[in-house]
């Protein structure tokens, strides 16, 4: 892993993302190296060239940064993260999340958090600070084979419910991420079934359901894995890069059907 210090000009950007106003990204880069990942792209513009999962650079100076451009800000919805996982293992020695969150402690912005880590459990108490804070947790599958083959260095799925219980019995407004759902591996009708149980249990009432987008460079690390581990589902993926659609709009039917079934609310 190549860690690297620096300093940003910048740490509020606007977003493109429906619902989403400002985006902030402590780090660049992520240790969880997720095969599916999308945000590789940012290398293009930020002079990496190492393999995704193997650098990270720490913005030392974004607390400092954020308060200084929350002085002239229009309100808006703040997450974290849109291109990395604000609480990757690194935030446990740096604290720079948090640090950014003391920050909008003292501020009139909502704020949302996405990640794939129990970490966030440790901010719990500015978290309760927040105007109007919601937590998700990106829960893909049951299966910790499954999960380590393609987010080797994230909390397990078990350490994700357990956060999401803890954060749902403190009152904070939850939600999970089921996405990508890998075809075969996590999205049939009994994987889903126990996943969507599960989430229900722990007090979540709705998530966000998304497929597996093979396209740009997710296919040049997905394949490693398949071919290592699944290689007879190869064949069935690349089929799914030709023409996505038609899977993805029979995976949202059967999502929405079964979570009506475990009383969760879908988008």
């Amino acid at each position: 892993m190549i860690v690297r210090e620096i300093e940003c000009k910048s740490i509020l950007t606007r977003s493109g993302i429906e619902g989403v106003d400002y985006a902030l990204n402590p780090y660049v880069g992520c240790q969880h190296a997720c095969a599916y990942c999308y945000a590789t792209f940012i290398k293009r513009f930020t002079g990496h060239h190492e393999e995704w999962g193997a650098f990270v650079d720490v913005r030392v100076n974004a607390a400092e940064v954020l308060a200084r451009q929350l002085r002239r800000a229009q309100p808006g919805l703040v997450m974290f993260s849109s291109v990395t996982d604000a609480y990757q293992p690194l935030e446990s020695k740096y604290g720079i999340t948090r640090r950014c969150l003391e920050v909008l402690a003292g501020h009139d912005l909502p704020v949302s958090i996405l990640t794939k880590s129990a970490l966030v459990l440790r901010d719990l108490d500015l978290i309760r600070r927040l105007k109007d804070p919601d937590v998700a947790l990106t829960i893909t599958t049951l299966d910790e084979e499954v999960r380590r083959r393609f987010e080797p260095h994230s909390s397990s799925s078990a350490e994700r419910l357990e956060a999401l219980s803890a954060l749902t019995e403190a009152g904070i407004s939850t939600w999970v991420f089921c996405g990508p759902l890998l075809p075969i591996l996590s999205d049939g009708e009994a994987e889903m079934e126990a996943l969507f149980g599960e989430i229900a249990r722990v007090g979540v009432k709705s998530i966000l359901v998304d497929s597996l987008n093979l396209r740009g460079a997710c296919w040049g690390r997905i394949r490693p894995v398949l071919e290592a581990h699944y290689p007879d589902l190869v064949e069935a993926y690349l089929s799914l890069l030709a023409d996505r659609r038609p899977y993805h709009d029979a995976l949202m039917e059967r999502a929405r059907q079964i979570a009506a079934r475990k009383g969760l609310a879908v988008r």
